[in-house]
C-alpha cells in the first residue's frame, strides 16, 4: 500500500492526521484501506477499499495519466453512507497485474473489462448487482459493460467520457473534437514513452495543473504511474485499442454524467450528444469551469452527486 518513489515524481506527502472519530469501529470500517486482491493466476491488482463488506458494492475505475487515487475523497464518504467502495489501480498500473507491454494483446479491451468484472466479484459482487463509476478509459471500459450487461448494474455514473456513438459522431462533425482528441495518435508513437516520462513527466505535470488537479494528487498518481514500466503498460491500453472507437448498442442503466466545461479532451457536442444513446433514466450535470479530472478537482461536488444518484437507484 505504500507509495513507490517514481521517475516522475517525489513520494507523496503524508496526509495529515485527523481528530480522533467518538465511534473508532465505524470509523475504521469507513476508512480508506490499500488491499492486494489476485482475480486470477498472475494478476493481483492494488485495491483502495472503504465500507462495510456486506454493503452494496460501488466499483470506481480511473483513466488514463491517473490512478486509483483519484477516489481518494469519494472513497470515505461512500462507506460513510452505506456503500462498500472500491477503486483499483487497473491492469499494468499495479505491478502485480502488469503483462509484458510489448504485447498489446494483453491489453485488449475484453481483457481489461473482465478484470472490472472479476474484481467486482472478488470484492462481494458476485451475483449481486453493483453501481459502476468510470472515468476516462475506465468510463469506456463502463460504457461496454453497462450495454452488455446491464443486469449487472444497479446504476452508471460516468466522468469526462461521452457514450462511443456520441464521441464518434462528434470526431466526424465537431471540428474541435479531432484536435482535443490528438493525443490518442501520438500516443501509438514508438517514443511516446520516453517523451511523457521526459523532464519529470513535465507534460502531464503541465496538463494536471492545467485540468486542476492539486500537486499532492498529481504526486499520488505519478507515484504510480511516473515509471518506464508502469507508463508502457498504460500505453498498451492506446496501442492494443489503436484508432477505432468500436460502436456500442444504447445503455439502458441509468446513468449519471457528469462533464466539466472546461475539459480540454471532450467538447460539448460529444457530452451533450450522449442522451441521444441512453435508454433509461438520465441525468447529464455541467460543471462549470472544471475540467478533465473532476474527482481531483472539484471533490465535494462529485461526491455529492454521486450519492444523490445512487440513492436513487439502489442495488
Amino acid at each position: 500500500g505504500q507509495a513507490r518513489r517514481g521517475a516522475c515524481g517525489e513520494r507523496p506527502a503524508a496526509r495529515p492526521r485527523r481528530p480522533a472519530m467518538p465511534h473508532p469501529t465505524k470509523a475504521r470500517r469507513n476508512a480508506m484501506e490499500s488491499r492486494r486482491i489476485e482475480t486470477r493466476p498472475g494478476l493481483a491488482f492494488d485495491v483502495s477499499v472503504a465500507g462495510d463488506p456486506t454493503a452494496p458494492l460501488v466499483l470506481l475505475l480511473h483513466g488514463f495519466a491517473v490512478s486509483r487515487h483519484l477516489y481518494d475523497a469519494q472513497l470515505p464518504a461512500l462507506a460513510a453512507a452505506g456503500f462498500l467502495a472500491a477503486a483499483p489501480n487497473q491492469r499494468g498500473y499495479s505491478p502485480g497485474a502488469r503483462p509484458d507491454p510489448a504485447d498489446p494483446a494483453q491489453y485488449d479491451i475484453e481483457l481489461l473489462i473482465r478484470d472490472a468484472l472479476d474484481l467486482a466479484a472478488a470484492l462481494g459482487g458476485h451475483g449481486r448487482r453493483f453501481h459502476l463509476v468510470g472515468h476516462d478509459w475506465g468510463g469506456s471500459l463502463s460504457w461496454e459493460i453497462a450495454a452488455r450487461w446491464p443486469g449487472r448494474l444497479a446504476s452508471l455514473t460516468m466522468l469526462s467520457r461521452p457514450h462511443p456513438g456520441a464521441f464518434a459522431r462528434a470526431l466526424a462533425e465537431d471540428p474541435e473534437q479531432p484536435r482535443r482528441s490528438s493525443h490518442h495518435k501520438w500516443f501509438l508513437d514508438p517514443d511516446a514513452v520516453p517523451k511523457l516520462l521526459a523532464g519529470e513527466c513535465a507534460w502531464l505535470r503541465t496538463r494536471h495543473a492545467a485540468q486542476g488537479i492539486p500537486p499532492a494528487q498529481t504526486a499520488q498518481h505519478l507515484a504510480v504511474l511516473g515509471t518506464e514500466a508502469a507508463m508502457s503498460a498504460a500505453l498498451a491500453w492506446y496501442r492494443a485499442r489503436g484508432t477505432v472507437h468500436r460502436p456500442i448498442p444504447p445503455v439502458r442503466v441509468p446513468t449519471l454524467f457528469v462533464w466539466g466545461d472546461a475539459d480540454d479532451t471532450v467538447g460539448r457536442m460529444a457530452a451533450e450528444g450522449t442522451r441521444d444513446f441512453i435508454e433509461a433514466p438520465y441525468r447529464f450535470e455541467v460543471l462549470p469551469g472544471v475540467g478533465h479530472y473532476a474527482p481531483d478537482q472539484v471533490p465535494e461536488r462529485v461526491t455529492a452527486l454521486l450519492l444523490e444518484h445512487l440513492r436513487a437507484h439502489p442495488a
